[in-house]
């Protein structure tokens, strides 16, 4: 198999989650001010982009009101707009998204893939980038869906063709978009269906050819894979995000912005992909 590689590094799409259940962080910026002041300590590191999340999509994820989240991205999203630091919005509630939107993000990451038709005319006439994720999720939270690789990757065949052509209908321009498989608990239970759909990255950029996002930071299948807890994942992320960038993403969504940052820097000075 070819590898395709970028003829740069991928764009580092930094997460914050304001949320009070996030895997990984759930509570601790939940506070305005927190989450503004680790979002400009994750751009300085080297984020190109900083990724709001006013709501958990785990499994285990409350369910969060459009409002409240509404409440918790406007204070952090001013405050970073204000600075001219780009933001991408992670939600799926299309109250929340046209928020977003007026806002001035310059992203919008749907778990969900965008599916409402309602949203469809206020997304054609943004400039917003659109992450259309690829999910074995109805709603708005993954579920634990015991899935192999075969229908998984059956399911990717069969969610990007169907859901970009709606998109591209209904008046989105298709230089917007950028796919993102999905990793963990939206492909399901098994640790292996994440893996075979890393392998098969470059597959992904040749067929569809877009832009493509991956977000592998601290997801259970990598803790699932090593054993290891929330606080020790960091290398396993690490080794799976270089994975990414050598195999020709545009986009990674990551906790850690200055992990990546240096190991990706490593990768250029020694002469390496990307």
């Amino acid at each position: 198999m070819t590898n395709v590689t970028n003829e740069r590094s991928p764009r580092i799409v930094a997460i914050v989650n304001i949320t009070r259940d996030s895997f990984s962080d759930g509570g601790r910026f939940i506070e305005p001010e927190a989450a503004i002041d680790h979002a400009f300590g994750l751009y300085d590191a080297g984020a190109d982009l900083i990724e709001l999340g006013p709501a958990s999509s785990h499994p285990d994820a409350d369910s969060v009101s459009a409002s409240v989240q509404i409440e918790r991205l406007a204070p952090v999203l001013e405050a970073l707009s204000a600075k001219g630091i780009p933001v991408s919005v992670d939600a799926t509630d299309p109250n929340v998204l046209r928020f977003a939107i007026g806002a001035g993000a310059a992203m919008l990451n749907d778990v969900r893939g965008f599916p409402d038709p309602d949203l469809y005319p206020t997304l054609a006439v943004s400039d917003a980038r659109l992450v259309i994720v690829h999910s074995l999720l109805e709603g708005e939270r993954a579920v634990r869906t015991d899935a192999t690789p075969e229908a998984v990757l059956e399911s990717i065949d069969r969610f990007f063709p169907a859901r970009l052509d709606r998109l591209v209908r209904a008046g989105i321009r298709e230089d917007r978009l950028i796919i993102d498989p999905g990793m963990g608990f939206f492909l399901g239970n098994r640790p292996d269906s994440s893996l075979e759909v890393l392998r098969r990255l470059p597959e992904l950029g040749i067929r569809f050819g877009l832009p493509t996002l991956i977000s592998v930071s601290r997801k259970s299948f990598l803790r699932v894979i090593t054993g290891s807890g929330m606080e020790s994942i960091g290398p396993a992320t690490l080794a799976a995000e270089l994975h990414a960038a050598r195999h020709g993403v545009d986009y990674i969504r990551t906790h850690d912005v200055a992990a990546l940052r240096d190991a990706l820097e490593i990768e250029r000075r020694l002469g390496g992909e990307p």
